[in-house]
């Protein structure tokens, strides 16, 4: 039986469509779901594959981690915070959480807990399995773990610890559990299909994802490479000791993990960007902030390639056109601010277009950033509206 797409799309935006069955039929996706909001409206909302590898199919409503793409949610939580006078990203985050701010972090404001320069990027004593999973537990580890660089100096992608370093910024500012304010505050509103924090009544809905597999004599980016031939080094101490914040497993998918334990199909990650893609979201001072560079490197600390970064939000990572780094990019246009996945998936919003887009899948590629899959779409994506303005 051949492969069957469910959904639907508007027309002129049949090329999102055929590019989401070349995935399927060339790329070895899985399952997966691919959503675009053009102008408020739904132009494409389509599922197709398995749930998982007993060919059970992917549902409308089948949700999967999305990894990183939770940071995106944690960001949009600050900024509305922020919005509200509720936080202040120019001021010493001291202010708001004096045991973080202590030794050689006391200078770090709120701003550089967002945009990756605090240099609390890992932790160096070994995390306990499990310990993810409480809170106040891993807020006190990160308040007390020494920087990795002097904050401020450089960046450095938080891969995990993010989650609890803007987060805890969440909690003590709104005065609720990230995954609460999250829900209340930014995914209900938005009617989005995205959880920090999975009920239990919805489990039955996770498609588990399927880990890369690497062939033989695989090319492998600096990061990999980093974190297998430096076992106590920056990259492998963010990897592997994270407290049993990895895996598919209950726990885990109920738990709030701001650094990407998040839970959501592409209508989701869509549909929490569709104020923002609309300048509906926060107001104008406070939408630039949103996309504008924050901070940018040629050699970010833990990815080891060129990013950048507004405040919480990965920004266009052009990185294909250099011969000199690894080339994972983010193919995002210029104002266009979102967050990818670890494996593919990316959700984000483009106001100078007034498109936001999400992309979910459970078959993992080895990119760092986007692979081929998510490239395809986030380009279809862009020629369509570019035809439709």
């Amino acid at each position: 039986m051949g492969l069957e797409i469910q959904g639907s799309v508007a027309s002129g935006w049949e090329p999102v469509k055929d590019r989401f069955e070349y995935n399927f039929e060339h790329l070895g996706e899985l399952g997966a779901s691919v959503c675009v909001l053009f102008e408020g409206e739904m132009v494409v909302d389509l599922w197709a594959g398995d749930r998982d590898l007993e060919g059970n199919p992917w549902l409308e409503d089948t949700i999967a981690v999305v990894n990183s793409c939770t940071k995106g949610g944690v960001a949009l939580a600050c900024h509305l915070l922020a919005d509200r006078g509720l936080l202040d990203f120019d001021a010493p985050v001291a202010e708001i959480w004096p045991e973080f701010a202590q030794g050689s972090k006391s200078e770090i404001t709120t701003r550089m807990m967002l945009n990756h320069t605090t240099g609390v990027a890992a932790f160096r004593e070994e995390i306990p399995d499990g310990a993810a999973l409480d809170w106040d537990y891993m807020c006190d580890r990160v308040a007390a773990e020494e920087p990795w660089w002097e904050p401020g100096t450089r960046n450095g992608y938080h891969l995990m610890s993010f989650g609890w370093v803007a987060g805890e910024l969440v909690r003590r500012a709104s005065g609720k559990s990230l995954g609460t304010f999250f829900r209340e505050e930014v995914a209900g509103p938005a009617d989005a299909d995205f959880w920090i924090g999975l009920p239990s009544e919805e489990h039955h809905r996770v498609s588990p994802l399927q880990q890369f597999r690497p062939a033989p004599n695989e090319e492998f980016s600096s990061f990999t490479r980093a974190f297998i031939s430096q076992p106590d080094g920056l990259q492998a101490r963010a990897w592997r000791n994270r407290g049993g914040a990895k895996g598919d497993s209950p726990s885990v998918w109920s738990a709030e993990l701001g650094g990407g334990g998040g839970i959501a199909n592409a209508r989701g990650l869509a549909r929490i960007y569709r104020a923002p893609s609309l300048g509906n979201f926060v107001a104008e001072k406070q939408q630039e902030r949103m996309s504008s560079v924050s901070v940018a490197t040629e050699k970010d600390a833990m990815l080891l390639l060129p990013t950048r970064f507004s405040e919480g939000f990965m920004l266009r990572m052009s990185n294909r056109v250099s011969a000199h780094t690894d080339d994972d990019s983010v193919n995002i246009r210029e104002g266009a601010f979102g967050h990818v996945g670890a494996g593919g998936s990316i959700g984000f919003a483009d106001p100078r277009h007034g498109m936001s887009m999400g992309y979910v899948m459970n078959q993992m590629g080895k990119s760092v950033l986007l692979d081929e899959r998510g490239e395809g779409l986030v380009e279809a994506a862009y020629q369509c509206a570019d035809r439709n303005s």
